[in-house]
């Protein structure tokens, strides 16, 4: 489709706003509708005291998708955001302070790491070599010719490339990223910093498939690196570039369905075309958007089961009864009084019989691991404005099943009791194994956030706190495609849908939806030049 269309798009996270730009580069006309006060979704910005916390992402990684994002708008990361390479990468963390098992830390270049495992475990550092040269292997792979696809065409396993590779790819789809790295690598600690990826894909190590080690490059190569100011400055420079190109944008705004009508003419072959949505704004007031086009960048269960009836629904609620949730998570955000030197920019805290962590996650809904394996962010390590002078802006994470029954969370400890036990039990863990006994009495400032607290802000299906687990039957072309196959005109973009989760993945999810509309079946990143 080369003439100009009227877009509605569904969603002002990241997805939303990206595909939305691009979209209106192109010659479209584009509106998009956001629920909340804020654009963002789930990479919103909470602010008090004097402090800014990311409510959400909090990593920087695979770089160049950014970077080709951008360079399509005809611009460039660098005149947007100010970017900072983390060394060390992360600290992480094995047991109580006195313990044999010491912090390590996981630096932002494979020489450095080499040297780092090989003092572990003797041979681990080859070992390692190895296994990050098979892992950009496959990283290469899936960006020429797996990430940039909707799989509408067999173009992107008819490669020369693909085939002389295929034995490969089947056996790491089929085996565990767990039983990979055990194969070559002994010592815990290594398998856990290895593992715990599978985390960043909705999953565990035992239930995401080998094809991920592709991960481990990433950060232990590539380097990790952060966005001075947050990550709601990517946030903001995608409104930017959205508006520059005529975007209009309406939050306190929520889509209430998906206008249709029977399908006519060459739009047969499916049961209804888009027509529109039905929207409602602040004060209780409903108005209907005409559009020819139709993205939900949204959760996608919600957009399905309540947007549309029961029988324009590709994936319908009996699809998502079969589905595997990502984790839901109890988050906190704490200013706390003076410097915490114990804790780098990115911390994670192992425990040692981790299985049983994620078995209480994935495995038994009912169940909160304790101890948990955390997540600690402290950014104020890197950026000065996030918090005020001599203080530290620290953001927890805990992973925990995917229930909205374990309820809100809330400020200075008002949240349901279930989640500032979560938030309390962390608080103590970090103090214990970090070695800083008076954490609890130097917050300032506290916030805590539970599985409850995303259905209500981003609509998200059973309260997870990412999207879809990446295992292998939601991996890939098994993913949810990225258009409906009922109605004419709608598309889905974000990390419900292909290729997946993360900031680069609803990055790459916008072009996938502007290569749908202009008939687009390569399998690789559009050129630029």
């Amino acid at each position: 489709m080369t003439d100009r269309k009227h877009v509605v798009v569904i969603g002002g996270g990241v997805a939303g706003l990206a595909t939305a730009a691009l979209l209106a580069h192109d010659g479209h006309d584009v509106e998009i509708v956001e629920k909340n006060d804020e654009l963002g979704g789930r990479a919103g910005l909470w602010t008090n005291e004097g402090f800014r916390f990311d409510t959400g992402p909090s990593w920087w990684l695979m770089p160049e998708v950014f970077d080709h994002y951008f360079e399509m708008l005809g611009t460039s990361t660098a005149e947007h955001l100010d970017l900072v390479r983390l060394d060390p990468g992360y600290r992480v963390f094995f047991g109580e302070k006195g313990s044999d098992e010491e912090p390590i830390d996981v630096h932002s270049d494979q020489k450095r790491n080499h040297d780092l495992f090989e003092s572990i475990e003797p041979g681990a550092g080859a070992a390692l070599d190895e296994y990050l040269e098979t892992g950009k292997k496959a990283y290469d792979l899936a960006v020429d010719r797996f990430l940039y696809t909707s799989f509408e065409t067999p173009r992107a396993f008819l490669s020369p490339t693909v085939l002389r590779n295929s034995g490969t790819l089947v056996s790491l789809l089929v085996r565990t990223l767990e039983s990979y790295i055990d194969d070559r690598f002994r010592d815990r600690r290594l398998q856990q910093v290895l593992g715990y990826p599978a985390v960043f894909l909705g999953s565990s190590p035992e239930r995401t498939p080998a094809m991920y080690h592709l991960m481990s490059w990433m950060d232990l190569a590539d380097g990790v690196k952060y966005p001075n100011g947050g990550f709601t400055t990517l946030v903001d420079a995608l409104e930017r570039v959205a508006r520059e190109r005529g975007v209009r944008i309406h939050t306190s705004t929520a889509a209430s369905a998906v206008l249709t009508r029977p399908s006519a003419g060459r739009f047969r072959r499916r049961r209804a075309e888009v027509v529109g949505v039905r929207v409602q704004t602040a004060d209780g007031s409903t108005r209907d958007l005409p559009a020819d086009i139709v993205v939900g960048a949204a959760d996608l269960h919600h957009l399905e089961t309540k947007l549309l009836p029961e029988g324009l629904q590709t994936f319908p609620q009996r699809y998502w009864e079969r589905a595997t949730s990502g984790p839901g998570a109890v988050l906190a955000y704490l200013g706390v009084q003076g410097e915490l030197p114990e804790l780098t920019h990115h911390s994670l805290f192992f425990t040692e019989d981790w299985k049983t962590n994620f078995d209480a996650i994935f495995e038994s809904p009912t169940r909160i691991p304790d101890p948990a394996s955390l997540y600690v962010c402290k950014p104020s390590a890197t950026d000065d404005s996030v918090a005020p002078a001599g203080h530290e802006n620290v953001f927890i994470l805990v992973p925990v099943p995917a229930d909205p029954g374990l309820g809100h969370g809330g400020v200075d400890g008002a949240g349901d009791p279930d989640v500032e036990k979560i938030a309390d039990r962390a608080i103590a863990m970090i103090a214990g194994w970090a070695g800083v006994p008076d954490l609890a009495e130097r917050i300032v400032v506290r916030r805590t956030v539970g599985p409850a607290d995303f259905v209500d802000t981003v609509n998200s299906w059973c309260g997870g706190a990412l999207g879809p687990a990446h295992t292998l039957r939601q991996s890939a072309f098994f993913r949810p495609t990225n258009r409906s196959r009922k109605v004419e005109g709608l598309y889905y973009a974000g990390s419900s849908t292909r290729p997946g989760i993360g900031l680069p993945m609803c990055l790459i999810s916008a072009e996938l939806i502007r290569k749908r509309l202009k008939g687009d079946h390569s399998v690789g990143p559009t050129p630029t030049r």
